[in-house]
This record gives structure tokens, C-alpha cells and sequence, in this order.
């Protein structure tokens, strides 16, 4: 079968307003930088670049840690990195599990071949760290992993006192902070944990495609002893650690490290387009500020979820651990939730999340962070989402939404 290509045209998006879980709208500041010319790899303005994003997300992450730099992938590039270059098959690793993307660890775990451990909290809660502490004192782990905030269930899991827990039984702790990571406190040091990785697409107001990472010099010491240097690119100057040799190669922290060291281990071509959109990222979040960004993005959450409660909606999991920048709600009783995304996608040209697992066809995840995380945003969503459930037949009191998120922004 042939084709002619001129038929499939020019990309020409629409003008979405993407206020699902992520992704989310582009800062027009990061799309600018995408559009800059390439360089090589070893070009010293390149590796300028290169030393210039570990230098700025030092702080996004809330760290002191050398090893702060980007996987080229998306967020689950890095998650899967960081596990990988952790855990040996066999060993031991405690999964905080509170949603989908605590499920995900334990699948990346097994594919690995670590003996998993649970501990568990039903989706809309979180673990509390005495059941964590405890969990740790029966399974022993080598590795403890958790998520910071769960998309799939909106909730946030407290992390301080997890790296002391940690170190007391020896274990080296690893954090996926895809969803929070300039949005909220992320407090590396603070939690002494030990690896955190996280993703543009959402609160950072980038596109998916490149995943930032900090590493302990814990963490980097133990990765070094599982280093083997691929046979094309051996150095006389890099020697191979006598641990077991990590099981990937492309997420292979080890040489993903000493490519960004001075030492420039020509392990991939760095994803150039991607490294300018995670640098511009990470400029636009601390010249903002990260305080006045985390209150930013705690006024969109309280906005949205106080016009949600205004049209008579029930907004899903408890307020004490709920994420800032994403809300779930409960699709009304006799309203068919895919219906009123899709009228809010063909209407008003605005995207909101369904859900995973056992909340699918249950709640909507609508979402207001980075770029998105504005007041009119907010605004203009909760009128879209009271027109579409008006239209359903679902009685509301009309206006109600957008009055209650002015007053819950200020609030």
C-alpha cells in the first residue's frame, strides 16, 4: 500500500487547556528554549549546559547532592534507573504502596528480580510512618522505595523520618517525586532519603521527555561498586566495581554518572532539545520562587477543590494528605463520567483525567499545576465542567463553583 505524505500534513494541534494528572501546558518560556539550535555532545558550551542544570536543580530538589542531573526518558526512565542501579536480583526492597505508581515500583521490583515487600494503604489514604517503621523492622530491606504524591488517588505520602528509619537498618532509601517535584516541598536532605527522581510534564510546566534525579553520595557509592564499563568505551581511568553488574545498560546510573562527571564517559547522546527545556524549567521555578510556587499551587488546589464542593460534588480521599496540585472527585450518581470529558474536550477545548484501577468510571483527577496552576484556569474550568454536568441533567447551584474558588484561592 503506498501513500502520499503530504496528505498527513503539518502538525497543528489544538489549543487545549490540559488540566488532567499530567501532562500539562508548556510554558511558552520552555517551548522557546526547545526551539534553540543543537550542539554536540562534548561542545563545551553543551557540557556549560550540562553542569549548569545540576547547579539549578540542586535546589528544586532541595539538596546539597553532586550527583543532580537529568535521565534522558520519561519520569519512569528514572524511576527504573534508579531501581534497577540499586537493587540486585534477590535482594530485599519494601514498597510503599498507597496507589497505581507504588504498584509500579513493585513491578519494575519484580522484572529486576528484588524480593518485594508491601506495606499498604487503600487507595485515598496514606501510610503512616509507625506502619512504616514497623515494616521495615520485619522485612529487613536493603532498598526502601515510596512515591511522594500518587496521581492515581491524589494523595500525598509524608516523608519525614523515612531516611532516619532507613539508615538505622541499613537500608538506602529511593523516592518518586514525578508528581510533586515544583509543586511542593521537595525536602531531600531534609528527609535524608537518598535517591528522588521526578518528571517535567507536570508541576516543572515542561513537556515529558527528560527526568531530573538527585543521588546520595550513599547511594552513588554503592551504584560505583556495581560499575562495569561497556567493552567500546573502556578507560583506563574508570575501573569496574567488584559488585554485580548493573542489569541495564541504558539506565545504567553508574556510566550515566560518570558521563555527567568531568570525566565525560561517552555513554549516549544526550537528549539536547530535552536539556534546554529541563534547564529553562528549573529557571522558570526558582525565579518565581519556590515558596511563592508551592503557595501558588496550594491556592489552585483549595480554589478547585472548594468549586468542586460548591456544585454539590464529593471530592474523593481525605484533606489532611491530599496533594496539592491534583483533586479527585466523584462522578455523581447517574452521570456518565466519559461523556462529560468528552463534552469538555469538544466544548470548551479543556482535558480532565479519569482514573486507574479501582477507581476507574468512579472519579475524575483534574489537575491545576505548573503553567496551569492560575487562577483563571481554575476558574474557567469549573464553569466548563458546571455547563457539561448541567447539560447531563445534574442539578447545581449555577455560578456557585466559580465564587467558591475565588474565595478558596484567597483563602
Amino acid at each position: 500500500m503506498t501513500f502520499d505524505p503530504l496528505l498527513f500534513g503539518e502538525i497543528d494541534p489544538p489549543q487545549r487547556l490540559l488540566m488532567g494528572p499530567g501532562p500539562v501546558n508548556a510554558h511558552p518560556r520552555v517551548l522557546r528554549a526547545m526551539a534553540a539550535d543543537l550542539l554536540g555532545q562534548f561542545d563545551p558550551e553543551m557540557t556549560g549546559y550540562m553542569n549548569q542544570v545540576m547547579a539549578l536543580y540542586r535546589p528544586v530538589f532541595g539538596t546539597q547532592n553532586h550527583w543532580t542531573m537529568l535521565i534522558d526518558g520519561t519520569a519512569r526512565a528514572a524511576i527504573e534507573a534508579s531501581l534497577v542501579s540499586l537493587v540486585a536480583p534477590g535482594e530485599r526492597v519494601l514498597v510503599i504502596n498507597f496507589g497505581r505508581f507504588g504498584l509500579l515500583l513493585t513491578e519494575i521490583l519484580g522484572r529486576i528480580g528484588a524480593v518485594v515487600e508491601t506495606v499498604d494503604a487503600p487507595w485515598g489514604e496514606v501510610v503512616p510512618m509507625e506502619a512504616i517503621a514497623a515494616a521495615i523492622a520485619r522485612t529487613a530491606p536493603r532498598v526502601v522505595a515510596a512515591v511522594h504524591g500518587d496521581t492515581s488517588t491524589t494523595m500525598a505520602q509524608p516523608l519525614d523520618g523515612l531516611g532516619e528509619l532507613c539508615r538505622a537498618a541499613g537500608a538506602l532509601s529511593y523516592v518518586d517525586a514525578t508528581a510533586t517535584l515544583g509543586g511542593m516541598a521537595v525536602e531531600t536532605d531534609r528527609w535524608g532519603v537518598d535517591i528522588v527522581t521526578g518528571g517535567l510534564q507536570k508541576c516543572l510546566g515542561g513537556p515529558s521527555g527528560s527526568a531530573p534525579i538527585t543521588i546520595s553520595d550513599a547511594a552513588a557509592e554503592h551504584i560505583f561498586t556495581r560499575r562495569h564499563v561497556e567493552r567500546g568505551i573502556r578507560r583506563d581511568d574508570i575501573a569496574d566495581g567488584a559488585g554485580q553488574r548493573i542489569g541495564s545498560n541504558y539506565f545504567d546510573l553508574a556510566m550515566i554518572m560518570d558521563y555527567w562527571s568531568d570525566k565525560r564517559l561517552n555513554h549516549h547522546t544526550e537528549a539536547t532539545s530535552m536539556l534546554y527545556a529541563a534547564r529553562e524549567c528549573a529557571r522558570v521555578a526558582l525565579g518565581e520562587g519556590l515558596d511563592a510556587r508551592f503557595a501558588r499551587h496550594a491556592a489552585a488546589g483549595r480554589a478547585m477543590t472548594a468549586g468542586l464542593r460548591a456544585m454539590g460534588l464529593t471530592v474523593f480521599g481525605g484533606d489532611a494528605h491530599r496533594m496539592t496540585n491534583v483533586t479527585g472527585v466523584h462522578i455523581p450518581g447517574g452521570v456518565d463520567g466519559e461523556r462529560v470529558r468528552t463534552a469538555m474536550r469538544e466544548h470548551f477545548e479543556i482535558e480532565i483525567g479519569s482514573a486507574f484501577g479501582p477507581l476507574q468510571g468512579r472519579i475524575w483527577r483534574i489537575g491545576a499545576m505548573g503553567y496551569n496552576a492560575m487562577k483563571h484556569k481554575v476558574l474557567i474550568t469549573l464553569g466548563a465542567l458546571e455547563a457539561c454536568l448541567m447539560r447531563e441533567g445534574f442539578a447545581l447551584p449555577p455560578g456557585a463553583a466559580v465564587n467558591a474558588a475565588l474565595e478558596g484561592w484567597d483563602a
